[in-house]
């Protein structure tokens, strides 16, 4: 059964002791015992497979040891993965043959190169794996961490929206990008307006511009000094992709910086060692050839994901008003829209949830120019072609129950696209919704472009505020997604950092 709007998440967050792995694990021991300082985290979770990640202090192998009891009767033991200076002293293991729909607890250790009777202790963790028959469903997504200069507070309790969504007990979490702000430093001290004093943790990493891959790794390892964090890593397996500030504001391959603080000016260079460090740093899987960012999460017959990467194939941003697509039109690529399209029409599973780390309608700018898909109202240009195309296939290929899931412009909203309203009138009306901010500035309201025909059915956060507003407002925003099995339903609620639900619909499949 589907709960209502306020008990759904109401009862998840009564439910706090569901899950008795404790608090998050930083696993020294003694000082000759390889550590894991980072906790772990699992990932991917697909058909009969799940990502297994962690970190270590020294070259070690990986073993993990993994269960459906939390007692451990009968483990399965894995062993392979190598960590190494040259990966950060990160591994991941790839576990397989997975019961269905069973609850996985493991235990990673490491065992020292040097000596292989030197083991660390062990780093616990669980995870739900994917059904194989239709059941309830719930899932969350978000983005946005560490941005406009709001870091870890520890006398405010943290990054506590991730403790917010490891109560409501998603079956998966979806960060949809911006899992670093590497172009934002942080201050220890940031004033608010009523005479207090938001004070920062503040690494060397974080207190300038990432440029160099260590610099880059920095950023990443300082979201897992949080607690809240590393007990959501522990618990809730994810799917992540990246956006802009993996790397820096607005980027694509081909931009040369001018800003001053970057003695690295190419951004392709910078780049590389982003997408490096974020690989590294996150349960991704990672198979033989060049890892891809975007793929497909297969979640049983109700439900399949959709990642997109906007960012590793986009052209420069520019006015966005070109009237035929090609090379500077250029966002998902043309690989990977011929990809999203054979995989949608190969799917089975009910719903197919597109997550993209930018939402169509919503008009990003870069300055005079535009970093997002939406370019003003006309007719489809620019990089709003593509979205065109895709849609326009789903229309001629008649699949259904397509929902975008979105995040990028720190508010949350809902958007209903219909070509009623639409200048492009070539596809089936679709729905549209906007999370974040994990734990950075609150954003304001921006335009819609009527190109795809949006409706605004709801906007979280008020007119006229800007950034300066941030976690301590509560208004930083998450989303759930529940399915239910018996009729198939999908209920859509956007949250506020307390969990409260601001905004619920409930979706009827087409059959």
């Amino acid at each position: 059964m589907l709960l209502g709007r306020r008990a759904f998440l109401g009862a998840a967050l009564r439910a706090t002791g569901a899950i008795a792995l404790g608090a998050p694990a930083i696993v020294r021991g003694d000082a000759t015992r390889p550590g894991i300082p980072s906790g772990t985290a699992s990932g991917d979770v697909t058909g009969d497979r799940a990502v297994v990640w962690s970190r270590t202090d020294r070259p070690a192998r990986m073993r993990v040891e993994w269960a459906t009891t939390e007692s451990f009767q009968d483990p399965r033991r894995v062993t392979g993965a190598v960590a190494t200076e040259a990966s950060a002293f990160t591994a991941r293991l790839d576990l397989t043959s997975l019961p269905a729909g069973q609850r996985i607890f493991y235990r990673v250790t490491f065992e020292d190169l040097a000596d292989a009777r030197n083991v660390s202790l062990p780093a616990p963790g669980s995870f739900l794996s994917a059904p194989d028959a239709p059941r309830d469903l719930t899932f969350a997504w978000s983005a946005d961490t560490c941005g406009q200069g709001w870091g870890i507070n520890r006398d405010w309790g943290g990054l506590k929206m991730y403790e917010t969504i490891r109560r409501a007990r998603p079956d998966f979490f979806l960060h949809l990008g911006d899992t670093i702000y590497a172009d934002g430093p942080l201050s220890a001290e940031r004033p608010l307006p009523d005479g207090t004093v938001w004070k920062n943790v503040v690494t060397e990493s974080k207190a300038k511009v990432a440029e160099t891959l260590d610099d880059f790794r920095g950023n990443h390892l300082y979201n897992l000094l949080d607690e809240n964090v590393r007990r959501l890593n522990a618990e809730v397996p994810q799917g992540v992709v990246w956006d802009d500030h993996e790397v820096l504001d607005n980027w694509y391959p081909a931009k040369v910086l001018q800003d001053p603080r970057y003695h690295e000016k190419r951004v392709a260079v910078l780049a590389r060692r982003a997408r490096q460090a974020f690989l590294e740093h996150v349960p991704i899987r990672i198979s033989s050839g060049a890892p891809r960012i975007d793929r497909q999460l297969r979640y049983g017959p109700l439900l399949d994901v959709f990642l997109l990467d906007l960012r590793g194939a986009r052209a420069a941003n520019s006015a966005n008003r070109q009237r035929s697509a090609g090379a500077a039109t250029a966002l998902a690529g043309a690989r990977q829209l011929a990809w999203l399209e054979r995989a949608l029409e190969a799917s089975t599973a009910t719903w197919k949830v597109i997550a993209s780390s930018q939402p169509i309608g919503v008009l990003v700018r870069d300055g005079e120019l535009f970093d997002g898909i939406a370019n003003g109202d006309g007719p489809a240009l620019g990089r709003e072609l593509e979205v065109a195309g895709l849609l326009a296939f789903l229309r001629r290929r008649h699949l259904r129950n397509v929902v975008w899931l979105t995040a990028d412009v720190h508010y949350a909203a809902a958007h209903r696209y219909d070509p009623e309203r639409a200048r492009f009138k070539g596809f089936d009306p679709f729905w549209e919704f906007v999370a974040g901010p994990l734990h950075g500035g609150t954003g304001p309201r921006l335009a819609m472009d009527d190109t795809f025909g949006p409706e605004v059915r709801f906007v979280g956060v008020p007119e006229g505020i800007g950034y300066e507003l941030g976690p301590p407002s509560g208004l930083q925003f998450f989303g759930t997604v529940s399915i239910d099995a018996a009729s198939g339903t999908m209920s859509v609620r956007l949250h506020d950092l307390s969990g409260e639900v601001l905004y619920s619909t409930e979706l009827e499949p087409h059959r």
